[in-house]
């Protein structure tokens, strides 16, 4: 019989080749203790895995993987072995440098939760944006969703500027609310923070030339909320 939390195999009395079921507890407490993934969701089994390498599956996964939907994928000892999350696992997913939590279901980034599914969720996203005219805004989902709390948006001018002799980030009508009179020499940074804000609307944030048009640099932005999620249920 299995153990009842992490499924680890365990001894039988006076059981031959002992070594075979405690090597495979230790591959798998090395898949689920402090795990990483590398990405999340996918659908399709990817196609040179590195041993030990680990995903989370979506909902609706091919291949070797199906049937395995929201379970995590760990290459172990040249096959997949798949773990089935229990309420309050964790993982750290690697390309989007966030933590998930198995709770009510599903993987979910929330701060706290309700029973119904209320939430509320801290975000950072960023985006590196090219400049080109009066100005440049971002795209989803670097954009400033319907309902969100900001509290502040940083930049980094990581190419040299050239037609601005300044720069300011905000939002249309307030295009220096992120930050005004911004260096255009390559390793210029800014912390926009404001009061926290609430917004109504998807609201592009917005680099806006000073001093003439843009006619090449970039700059990335980092935007960080609060967002919510109304109950379900």
């Amino acid at each position: 019989m299995p153990t009842t939390n992490l499924g680890l195999p365990q001894l039988a009395a006076d059981q031959a080749q002992k070594h075979v079921t405690v090597n495979e507890g230790l591959a798998l407490l090395d898949a689920l203790v402090m795990p990483a993934v590398k990405s999340r969701p996918l659908a399709t089994p990817p196609g040179s895995p590195a041993e030990g390498e680990r995903w989370i599956i979506g909902a609706s996964p091919t291949g070797a993987w199906s049937g395995k939907a929201t379970q995590i994928a760990a290459w172990i000892g040249g096959a997949w072995t798949f773990l089935a999350p229990k309420p309050g696992w964790t993982v750290h997913v690697e390309d989007e440098r966030l933590t998930l939590v198995w709770t009510d279901g599903a993987w979910r980034d929330r701060i706290v939760g309700t029973a119904s599914g209320g939430a509320i969720r801290l975000v950072a996203v960023e985006q590196e944006l090219t400049l080109t005219g009066a100005y440049v805004e971002t795209t989803a989902p670097a954009i400033i969703a319907d309902r969100m709390i900001v509290l502040g948006v940083a930049s980094r001018t990581t190419q040299g500027i050239t037609g601005a002799t300044s720069y300011s980030v905000g939002v249309a009508g307030n295009t220096s609310q992120f930050g005004g009179s911004l260096g255009i020499a390559l390793g210029s940074t800014n912390i926009g923070v404001i009061g926290p804000t609430a917004f109504y609307a998807n609201t592009p944030i917005r680099v806006t030339a000073a001093g003439g048009n843009f006619t090449g640099g970039k700059v990335r932005l980092v935007l960080y909320a609060l967002a919510f999620t109304a109950p379900s249920s």
